[in-house]
């Protein structure tokens, strides 16, 4: 850490000569004496470009260690997050895109915000309040991710915020009854805020005029040795499950089994690429819903993400019952990400946060995804970044 701690004096300084160069004396704030200097805590927007006529942005939050991330208001998108190695050396973290066309263009759910309801519904239908609802088949022939126009494709309004606890940014949608076929009209809201305690917090609130279903997730593509290194195969990663819903193909059914003695056993740490082949699926790789241990509506540990090569480490904390663990099985080779770096198989891992996949069709699970009037759906989520040598 002593490494991390010298790289982040440095950019501090750097922070406060820029500030003191270009900021007017009488402008220049003091120095608060338990904390760096505020000004190198900042939100910054620019123009991103437009999706039809709607001007869309982005957004630099930069915490008093000098980490940085980028966060478009088109799909609530976190595109780019810089976090130092073991040596102090910086590198973006993320899969995504240099420009916005790329993110309308393609449609890996990169860093996005996805809704009204994550993962799948089988069969693209359910029953609420006596009625029957038909979804777009958009993951033949299951309903994925909120359907053909989900949230991760809408302009969301954002607003920035300067809470005392490092730099944040407000994104709200309002979805219209109907919307994808849900009914009622939603009102979204999620907070990203970057912590000088190098955390990223995920904040994700909903309500509603009429019954209907909400499940909210953050589908970032994490590689925390670079986005353009490679594959994801060697970091080493727990879970904090001791059980999954097995599905038929990758939608659950209802039933809940122990991972023990099975290839989806990550309660203690190991290589993602150890037991990949065992799991089978076409192609390859996890895309399962892991029940996460404790009370499903505090927020917990939920994973533990390791870097050997880099020694980043990412720890995962939240207050939803599952979590969907995906390899990146379907990046093809086709996909050109930032730089030009080419997205394969595995060339990034997502940690989804969530209400279980289909439960709107298990009885037992139904309600965990209906929000009424009256409500408020609340999604929280924590990454804490650190190094280990």
């Amino acid at each position: 850490m002593a490494v991390f701690e010298r790289r982040a004096a440095v950019l501090m300084l750097l922070a406060a000569v820029a500030v003191v160069a270009c900021t007017p004396a009488r402008e220049q704030p003091e120095p608060a004496p338990s904390r760096p200097v505020s000004a190198a805590t900042t939100v910054t927007g620019a123009p991103f470009g437009k999706v039809g006529d709607t001007l869309v942005q982005i957004y630099t939050l930069t915490n008093t260690n000098g980490i940085v991330a980028k966060i478009t208001n088109y799909g609530a998108i976190v595109t780019e997050l810089h976090l130092p190695d073991r040596t102090g050396a910086l590198a973006d973290v993320v899969l995504g895109f240099d420009s916005l066309d790329g993110y309308v263009r393609n449609t890996p759910y990169f860093g996005a915000i996805v809704g009204r309801v994550a993962n799948r519904i089988r069969n693209a239908e359910f029953t609420l309040e006596d009625r029957r609802y038909a979804l777009a088949p958009n993951d033949k022939p299951h309903h994925l991710h909120g359907g053909r126009r989900g949230w991760d494709k809408v302009v969301w309004n954002a607003k920035p915020l300067h809470p005392a606890e490092g730099a944040a940014l407000e994104l709200t949608y309002v979805s219209r009854d109907g919307e994808e076929g849900y009914p009622g009209t939603v009102t979204a809201r999620t907070v990203y805020t970057l912590t000088d305690h190098n955390e990223l917090k995920v904040d994700m609130q909903a309500t509603t005029d009429a019954t209907t279903l909400v499940n909210m997730a953050h589908h970032s593509y994490w590689n925390l040795a670079g986005h353009d290194s490679g594959t994801i195969l060697d970091h080493e990663l727990t879970l904090d499950a001791d059980a999954y819903t097995p599905g038929s193909p990758m939608v659950p059914y209802g039933e809940v089994k122990p991972v023990t003695g099975t290839p989806f056993d990550f309660t203690r740490a190991k290589p993602i690429g150890r037991d990949l082949q065992q799991v089978g699926g076409m192609p390859v790789g996890y895309d399962h819903n892991f029940v996460v241990n404790g009370d499903p509506t505090r927020l917990r540990q939920v994973a533990r993400l390791r870097d050997p090569r880099t020694g980043r480490v990412m720890t995962l904390s939240a207050d939803q019952p599952g979590v969907q663990f995906y390899t990146g099985n379907f990046l093809d080779g086709s996909i050109k990400g930032k730089g030009g770096a080419v997205y394969g198989p595995h060339a990034g891992l997502c940690l989804e946060t969530q209400k279980f996949p289909n439960a709107i069709n298990v009885p037992g699970w139904r309600d965990q995804v209906i929000l009424r009037p009256g409500r408020e759906y609340r999604h929280a989520m924590v990454y804490a970044f650190s190094v280990e040598r």
